[in-house]
């Protein structure tokens, strides 16, 4: 396996290119070689590494040198196969004038002559390559869009489409197969090269996208070109006391559907108005800190304090006053409409012990009224952790009572504390407000939630850990992301609302139970055992995912399987009806049989074949010749030759020889009769069997083929449209009752030539399938809603209900019921 390194061939520009345009594209080529070059040769490097790392792993001693081997052949490649790389990137850089310039990985498959079913490892590598690529290309969009403009100008075509901008992560992730094969991998070997490439070529990608802009825009190719982004006013708002009062859930955790339009986001959520494309455990976090200016400023504040962030810099600022300020003082506002205690706190109701949380003894509740009446000075963050840690201890051998909740915890709190400490014992302002909004957080989360979910006792598990890492940490509730909180969403999505009970994964609930045990075990104020616990079930969603993708993949090829075919029935029907429509035109019965028998050989023909072929010439040819022979007078001799080709391609497609040859002969004689088959019993035969590409014999295509729908209105339409616009892998909520239930799903593809839309479950197991016009209709009447990013994860949408309810707190006195 072992060779020298071979050194590639150079690159010739073709004649054909200007010669401006020529010499562009070698500086394009020359800068890309300049930037990719070491991160291509420190691929390999990476890829012996990771080799090495694999194969100390290895689950027998086989597989073992057999990546030993592999490492110690691609050691001395790493030059070779970074020229190599470059070498196929020139080329297809030196092609943009060619419109099917494409490497064979990208080119259309060859017709196949017999079905088979496609590979795992194939898929897995190409879902490798597309989630590599899904992932960083977003990083760069503006840049993107900038060159797909430039490149255009270069190659003398429209813009380009994302995918296929070139220097983009698509592209750069097209060229890797076929690069690879310089270095003999295994597939296994393939996948880990493809990941080290990720690693290490990406992190010059934004690099290679600016100065090949900066190249162009210098040689004057569309100099001074922005990208700005239209930014659609988001509809369904209730009304205009800000952003943060937009998208209230329902009575069941449901967000209220907006009509034609995704409902709106807050403000300052960056790509939230983007639709939803992430499997489950995998929607991007919304920026917690945004939220929270967006619901305590005016919504052209928030706007405008969103856009002066840079990428990044809201999830990376550290803490500030100001962050915690803005919570207090919604705090404050709401206790001050409520008598100075929330609805949700009942700090001066009496103690109570109880929800599988221990008693303090007598002398707390006997001194509850005194610590009312004088309360003394506040406890300490430490002292209180040490008490919560208490607590922790107690009830860890134990499971926690369904019904407890945060303000159980508090009163179980300040009992020990008070028995301890003196009657007089109270908690710090700080440590109220932080108890105030985990009820309210987890109190929303209950409300996104299936009452039959077993999430539900695993979230009051986990309710003293997260309220010691909250209090320990001023920033639980202001920083973009934190680890309890990553688990808690984690925990609460397996019981989510939007989930159907086949959608549930069981293997998914038996780990999150597991990793619960081991936080509330483990748990003692560092929060790495957060992030452990959720990295486990996090690999967990990925190896998920890659079932769910592996299944979605199979329902999308069936799903275009049956639009080739819908395609081919179509152009068939067409050729038909064009030649029985000549004068003069064939028998009646005729007409019925090429319309059945004969309209199967066409749509084979085409589906094996193409449009474009020679042998699709030939059979359109042979329906001008059955339509001339079948309108001469009848009583003439028959054309056997072109029988038995007609009998031959009847049985192609699954005629047995009797039928056939009675099919035949009746095509091929004028007047279209057959002295040995009469036409009933021609008839039912068949009836009784299949048509090309259906379950069952098609009677009447009149009766088969519903009626269309009626037209629609103004709205419907506009709901058509954007239906239409949207990216495959976008999530719905469907409504499934009149309480505002909703059952999440994916459209996972949809036909542009019949409209159809295929559906799958978080699983990827397919679930329904609709047309767009049908959806476009339940979209119009508020039973359909697209899943923007900013609902994507339901920790993120129970922190913006908790904030509204903050607001509603505080601003409207009388309407209590709202929290």
């Amino acid at each position: 396996m072992a060779g020298s390194p071979r050194t590639p061939p150079s690159i010739e520009l073709p004649a054909a290119l200007p010669p401006r345009v020529s010499g562009l594209l070698e500086q394009l080529q020359q800068l890309t070689q300049q930037i990719l070059l070491t991160p291509l040769t420190l691929t390999i490097v990476e890829l012996e590494r990771d080799l090495m790392r694999h194969a100390d792993v290895a689950r027998n001693s086989q597989l073992q040198m057999d990546l030993l081997g592999q490492a110690r052949h691609v050691m001395p490649m790493g030059e070779a196969f970074a020229r190599h790389y470059l070498s196929l990137s020139g080329r297809a850089l030196t092609s943009l004038h060619e419109a099917d310039a494409r490497l064979p990985a990208d080119a259309v498959a060859a017709p196949a002559t017999e079905l088979s079913l496609v590979q795992d490892i194939e898929i897995d590598r190409d879902i490798v390559l597309a989630d590599l690529a899904r992932r960083e290309a977003p990083r760069h969009a503006s840049a993107l869009h900038v060159l797909s403009q430039r490149m255009a100008v270069l190659a003398a075509r429209p813009a380009y489409d994302i995918e296929q901008v070139p220097l983009s992560p698509h592209w750069l992730c097209r060229r890797l197969p076929q690069a690879s094969s310089l270095l003999d991998l295994s597939a296994e070997a393939s996948l880990v090269l493809y990941k080290a490439f990720g690693r290490m070529v990406f992190e010059r990608q934004a690099e290679l996208l600016e100065r090949a802009n900066s190249l162009l825009a210098s040689q004057g190719v569309l100099p001074g070109l922005v990208y700005q982004p239209f930014l659609p006013r988001p509809a369904g708002r209730r009304r205009s006391a800000g952003p943060a009062d937009a998208d209230a859930p329902s009575p069941h955790g449901n967000s209220a559907a907006s009509g034609n339009s995704a409902s709106t986001s807050p403000a300052g959520t960056g790509g939230a108005d983007r639709p939803l494309t992430q499997w489950q455990g995998q929607a991007p976090a919304s920026g917690w800190r945004q939220s929270l200016h967006a619901a305590t400023a005016d919504a052209a504040a928030a706007s405008a304090a969103a856009a002066a962030l840079q990428p990044g810099q809201a999830l990376n600022a550290a803490v500030s006053e100001e962050d915690l300020a803005d919570l207090q003082q919604m705090l404050s506002a709401a206790r001050q409409t409520y008598g100075n205690q929330l609805p949700l706190s009942s700090a001066s109701l009496p103690l109570q012990a109880g929800n599988g949380l221990p008693a303090a003894g007598p002398e707390a509740d006997m001194s509850a009224t005194q610590a009312s009446a004088a309360p003394g000075p506040a406890l300490s963050s430490p002292v209180v952790n040490n008490l919560l840690a208490r607590l922790q201890g107690l009830t860890a051998a134990k499971p926690a009572s369904p019904g407890r909740s945060i303000e159980d915890i508090r009163n179980a709190l300040l009992a020990q504390a008070r028995a301890e400490h003196g009657p007089a014992a109270q908690l710090s302002p700080r440590d109220n407000d932080t108890m105030d909004l985990l009820g309210l957080l987890y109190r929303q989360i209950q409300a996104h939630m299936r009452s039959d979910a077993s999430a539900g006792e695993l979230l009051t598990q986990l309710q003293l850990p997260v309220v010691r890492a909250a209090i320990s940490d001023p920033g639980f509730f202001v920083r973009d992301e934190h680890p309890a909180r990553e688990l808690l969403n984690a925990v609460a999505e397996s019981g989510a609302l939007w989930l159907g009970n086949e959608d549930v994964d069981p293997v998914l609930v038996a780990k999150l139970g597991q990793t619960v045990h081991k936080v509330v075990n483990d748990y003692d104020g560092d929060e790495q055992v957060f992030a452990n616990a959720t990295e486990e079930i996090q690999a967990h969603y990925r190896s998920a995912v890659h079932k769910a993708e592996l299944a979605e993949r199979r329902f999308i090829e069936a799903a275009r399987g049956k639009e080739r075919l819908e395609s081919a029935r179509r152009v068939a029907d067409k050729t038909i009806q064009a030649a029985c429509d000549s004068e003069p035109a064939p028998p009646r019965f005729v007409q019925n049989l090429m319309r059945q028998a004969w309209n199967d050989v066409l749509m084979l023909t085409l589906l094996r074949q193409g449009e474009q072929s020679g042998e699709w010439e030939q059979q359109v040819a042979a329906t001008r010749q059955i339509v001339a022979l079948t309108t001469q007078a009848a009583g003439n001799p028959a054309d056997e030759d072109f029988g038995q080709s007609l009998e031959k391609a009847l049985g192609q497609v699954g005629y047995h020889g009797e039928e056939a040859g009675a099919i035949a002969r009746r095509l091929s004689t004028p007047g279209g009769e057959d002295a040995i088959t009469s036409r009933t019993e021609l008839t039912a035969r068949l009836q009784a069997r299949s048509r090309l590409g259906d379950q069952g014999g098609r009677q009447d295509e009149a009766v088969e083929r519903p009626a269309p729908p009626p037209a629609r209105n103004t709205t419907e339409e506009s709901c058509y449209q954007q239906l239409r616009e949207l990216p495959f892998g976008t999530w719905f909520d469907f409504h499934t009752n009149q309480q505002g239930d909703t059952r999440r799903l994916r459209m996972s593809w949809f036909s542009q030539l019949t409209d159809n839309a295929l559906f799958v479950n978080a699983r990827g197991q397919k679930v329904a399938e609709h047309t767009m016009d049908s959806l476009a209709r339940l979209m119009a009447s508020g039973q359909l809603r697209i899943v923007n990013e900013s609902q994507g994860r339901l920790i993120d949408r129970a922190w913006q209900a908790t904030l509204r309810t903050l607001r509603s707190l505080a601003g409207r006195g009388g309407n209590k019921e709202s929290a």
